[in-house]
């Protein structure tokens, strides 16, 4: 038997490698914890029990995210992400068309899809767009993911409710404290981050996927935003009035909205079908991370965590972000990131006096700085949606993270003077 901080680290280090190896995220995660766990504590009972409270903890979170399906399935289907998204395109044309294609994806992410999701959505446009404006991949697909991890800090998505959740703070607050953070990245993103790429890769007009869907079929924009507009008043309703509405409600309500908005009642079981189809894969990571989680907060690590923390001045603000990061370059995901780092050093790090809203928001904004590692599904997922090939979509990763850090220190900056 060792010391549990180091045994946890070598469990933590077991998942990472098996993941590279493309091994199962959710059965690499388990499997760290559970060889961590034994080196830790020599007890298989102990272990296994430990990894169960991990999971517990994690349960509400499992089940809003769920609920959130709903919403998500709702604006997919309907037409109404596609819809909301050309809308924005159509408006600010041509001239703008890095800051259309970034506040595009920056929309559909902080109504509540995922970031992958939203870039798939917005590609086709954005390539019909680049191919006619001879504009390079590169700067297309780094404006559809600066725009959505913009988004993403400010969403009810995965990784913003296992943050609140851990850290005991209002999913609406958490929400209403990336919205700065996230324009400020948004600026950073479409002119300064947008013109350091190269301007070769040229999308030509054979890249440009065909369709037979046209713009008139899909849904007013107004009906569209409907539904996420909903979801957020109905969340703001805790802080502005005390009225406590769970996000497991609001979530779902804000997807009925929208197919009722859009005309779209007809296809509820098929929204539901699709958002539970996407929900699912995340609710079995987040078991996952959630039985590493109650390993490593099972050992000494908060202990050593704290003892690095008691000679900084502003420790919780600089430990909340720096766990996430470390904890999503790990796992090559915002939501297993977010939730390991929340679940495992929240309690260090309101221990410092940093208030449970900005640890959220700050272990939200860090999550989003190393989540696009090759070894995720994120990685993948937007190189396909604009055919790039694996090394060009490599050399992206630099400007990709610093995206996220300029959310990181955005967010650090905000939480010191609010």
């Amino acid at each position: 038997m060792i010391n549990s901080s180091i045994a946890a680290i070598l469990g933590l280090a077991l998942a990472i490698v098996l993941i590279i190896r493309k091994v199962s995220p959710v059965y690499s995660l388990i499997l760290g914890a559970l060889v961590g766990g034994i080196l830790g504590c020599g007890s298989v009972v102990q272990t296994v029990n430990n990894m169960f409270d991990g999971v517990k903890s994690i349960t509400p979170a499992v089940l809003r995210i769920v609920a959130a399906g709903v919403l998500s399935g709702a604006l997919i289907k309907s037409g109404a992400a596609a819809s909301i998204s050309e809308t924005i395109v159509r408006r600010l044309g041509p001239r703008f068309v890095f800051l259309s294609l970034s506040l595009a994806t920056m929309i559909l992410c902080a109504s509540g899809i995922f970031v992958d999701v939203a870039v798939i959505t917005v590609a086709p446009v954005a390539l019909a767009l680049a191919s006619r404006l001879g504009l390079s991949r590169g700067k297309v697909l780094i404006s559809l993911i600066g725009g959505g991890k913009c988004g993403n800090i400010m969403s009810p998505n995965p990784n913003t409710i296992v943050s609140a959740e851990n850290y005991d703070a209002p999913l609406s607050s958490v929400m209403a404290a990336g919205i700065i953070p996230a324009l400020i990245g948004l600026f950073v993103t479409v002119y300064l981050i947008v013109p350091l790429l190269p301007s070769q890769d040229k999308v030509s007009a054979s890249a440009v996927p065909g369709g037979d869907e046209s713009g008139a079929e899909l849904p007013s924009f107004a009906a569209s935003i409907a539904g996420p507009l909903a979801t957020i008043l109905i969340l703001a309703l805790r802080p502005l009035l005390g009225i406590v509405i769970d996000p497991m409600i609001a979530l779902p309500v804000g997807g009925l909205i929208t197919l009722a908005a859009t005309r779209s009642l007809r296809i509820t079981a098929e929204s539901l079908d699709y958002g539970l189809s996407k929900m699912a894969p995340v609710a079995l990571l987040l078991v996952g991370t959630g039985t590493l989680a109650g390993v490593i907060s099972a050992s000494d690590m908060k202990d050593v965590v704290i003892g690095w923390l008691t000679g900084w001045n502003v420790s919780g603000r600089i430990m909340a972000p720096l766990s996430s990061i470390l904890m999503s370059a790990a796992t090559a995901s915002t939501t297993a990131g977010a939730t390991i780092a929340s679940a495992s050093f929240s309690d260090a790090i309101l221990g410092t006096g940093l208030a449970g809203i900005w640890g959220a928001a700050l272990t939200n904004a860090g999550a989003t700085v190393l989540d696009h590692l090759p070894h995720g599904s994120f990685f993948h997922a937007t190189s396909g949606s604009v055919s790039m090939s694996f090394k060009d979509r490599l050399a992206l990763i630099p400007f990709e993270s610093l995206v996220g850090l300029t959310l990181t220190l955005a967010t650090i900056l905000c939480s010191c003077l609010f």
